[in-house]
């Protein structure tokens, strides 16, 4: 009897075993497949028949508890970096509205301009601050990948539909 049971959980635990490889080999490919359709820039992943059935698989699980970004170990890439905005203009630095509620989130584009007339420069109050939004990204993912050189070129993505 115990014979029997040993070898009910032998083959229970190869059968996991195969499962979960199987799994994983399944979540790698379709992290690949993300991969390639996200890096696709002319045209986009939007712009691919093939693209769409991963990436709107991936929209989908993005929703969902527990969601985890599917990777591509072969690429040497992770998840993607995300950057909600965009570079401050030439003469402008990053600011934030809620600096006094913690929330430093660089949503501002900030410049302090001089507003003396000429001649008096530099006294105390003739500093204006001048805010304005910072832009938001139209692709706001990207992944970093490294070519055989160890060059590394950043495409840039975004998930609307």
């Amino acid at each position: 009897m115990n014979r029997v049971r040993l070898t009910a959980i032998a083959t229970i635990l190869a059968a996991a075993t195969w499962i979960s490889s199987s799994n994983r080999a399944e979540a790698s490919e379709w992290g690949c497949e993300v991969l390639l359709c996200a890096s696709s820039s002319h045209p986009s992943w939007r712009g691919v028949p093939a693209c769409r059935p991963p990436m709107d698989r991936l929209i989908s699980a993005m929703g969902r508890w527990g969601f985890s970004w599917p990777t591509c170990p072969e690429a040497g890439t992770g998840k993607p970096g995300h950057e909600v905005y965009n570079v401050c203009p030439a003469g402008w630095r990053v600011g934030s509205r809620n600096r006094d509620h913690g929330g430093d989130q660089g949503d501002l584009c900030i410049q302090i301009r001089n507003s003396c007339p000429s001649g008096f420069g530099g006294r105390d109050g003739c500093e204006q601050t001048v805010t304005m939004p910072r832009p938001l990204r139209e692709d706001p993912y990207y992944f970093d990948i490294r070519d055989d050189a160890g060059n590394v070129t950043r495409h840039w993505f975004n998930l609307r539909h």
